[in-house]
């Protein structure tokens, strides 16, 4: 089959307008990165709590960076039409900021395939985002899981792309 897609089309169903994995065998292999962002809002308190390590089941962010690193791992398990990738690297960074009593969360992921890595990077963002909800949610039920974007990508056909909300 070729891929007569531009960029403009949705490259996830074909001509019959049926779901497919897009075939990428005739792409060339690059150098991918992808970095995808979000938040979780919380109370004051909680916040304070993360930031402190006092919470019962351990430390917070140290769980929500090894399950942010497995999502990016699992993803063509979770998204049906996503290629399973060889990653060269996963990373999860996490600030704290105080003003608006918020973890921002950042995920990094990168390889060299035929593919591009925004969803892992994405993934990654929401799994670690909705880890950090499931250790706190006993202390703070008004957490609020958001903002989940591609902030940067890198390599492939389409180019480089940039955008920060912030």
């Amino acid at each position: 089959m070729t891929d007569t897609t531009s960029q403009n089309t949705l490259t996830h169903l074909d001509e019959q307008g049926r779901a497919r994995m897009v075939d990428v065998s005739k792409k060339a292999v690059s150098n991918r990165i992808a970095i995808a962002k979000g938040q979780v809002l919380m109370t004051p308190e909680t916040l304070q709590m993360i930031a402190d390590g006092d919470h019962a089941k351990g430390d917070v962010l140290a769980v929500a960076r090894v399950a942010g690193i497995m999502a990016a791992k699992k993803c063509p398990e979770l998204i049906p039409m996503c290629h399973p990738l060889l990653l060269n690297h996963v990373e999860i960074n996490f600030v704290m900021d105080w003003d608006r009593s918020r973890v921002l969360i950042e995920a990094s992921c990168g390889l060299e395939a035929r593919t591009g890595v925004e969803m892992e990077a994405l993934t990654a963002v929401s799994v670690a985002g909705l880890t950090i909800y499931d250790m706190c949610k006993a202390v703070d039920k008004h957490m609020v899981i958001g903002e989940i974007h591609l902030s940067y990508k890198e390599g492939g056909k389409s180019g480089d792309f940039h955008w920060d909300k912030e």
